[in-house]
């Protein structure tokens, strides 16, 4: 006798249950055959706890202008859109698309609220050019105490305005990141049939030379660049797993967009 094969039963059919249980998986193929919205919302519940996570790690970026549930608010839009762009064939998890979306819409709110004080945005320009002086006359990176010396502030004051300013450097810093962590350092493909070949042929020399700069941090600010880019660390995660307090996790942060930073302009004005 031929055993009859089982047919899954649809999603009109399933319970909120037995939704729940399939894999994160199988709930995108179904969803992406039917269209049901049960569907869709059951993803989106699945993913929650990660916007909430997400929002506190770049809470830095946002806490001027608005609080923790705003940004919760916005990532779960972004979620519910990103459930409806995702495409598990190109062979990207979605905990990494949504992660870097969401990441992606907090700082162009960012940027659409100007949230950067004049003050911080001169400080920040003052750093980066007693930064490229000292690079040039040193043919290195200048320690704290020579970059303290150059704008004339103690060495304490110079670690406190970096960090205030360094955030202006994540923003215009991430989206590269996001495309050497999405490549995984290979060369990128072309996700626009309209794109130029050198516009593509720009961009992979844009991410060859953040490896390389990455690669000229010591080894512990690369440990923090990576698990906080890569891994999506939050500050006091980074804290436990290199055993040092969050101040120092966030100096050595601030450092090493500082010199990422440099090196990206060296490289863009041919130094």
């Amino acid at each position: 006798m031929t055993a009859r094969a089982t047919v899954p039963a649809a999603p009109e059919e399933r319970t909120w249950e037995e939704l729940e249980a399939l894999p994160a998986e199988e709930l995108f193929q179904l969803y992406r055959r039917t269209g049901d919205q049960d569907l869709k919302w059951s993803l989106v519940m699945r993913y929650v706890g990660l916007v909430k996570t997400i929002a506190l790690q770049v809470r830095g970026v946002y806490s001027s202008f608005a609080q923790v549930d705003d940004i919760v608010n916005e990532g779960l839009l972004t979620l519910a859109g990103a459930v409806d762009k995702f495409d598990p064939d190109k062979g990207i998890k979605f905990e990494t698309y949504v992660s870097k979306r969401i990441r992606g819409a907090v700082i162009d709110l960012a940027r659409r609220q100007d949230w950067v004080p004049r003050s911080v945005r001169r400080k920040a320009r003052d750093i980066d050019q007693a930064s490229s002086e000292l690079f040039a006359e040193l043919g290195r990176y200048p320690t704290d105490q020579e970059m303290a010396d150059r704008l004339g502030v103690t060495p304490d004051q110079y670690q406190e305005d970096l960090a205030n300013s360094s955030m202006c450097n994540v923003l215009s810093l991430d989206a590269l990141f996001e495309d050497r962590e999405q490549s995984g350092g290979a060369e990128v493909p072309d996700d626009t049939s309209d794109s130029r070949p050198e516009d593509s042929m720009l961009r992979q020399e844009l991410l060859e030379t953040l490896t390389k700069a990455i690669g000229s941090l010591r080894e512990n600010e690369q440990t923090v660049i990576s698990l906080y880019y890569h891994k999506n660390l939050s500050m006091k995660e980074i804290a436990q797993v290199m055993e040092v307090s969050e101040p120092r996790i966030s100096q050595l942060h601030s450092r090493a967009i500082q010199k990422l930073k440099l090196y990206m302009d060296q490289y863009m004005t041919g130094a």
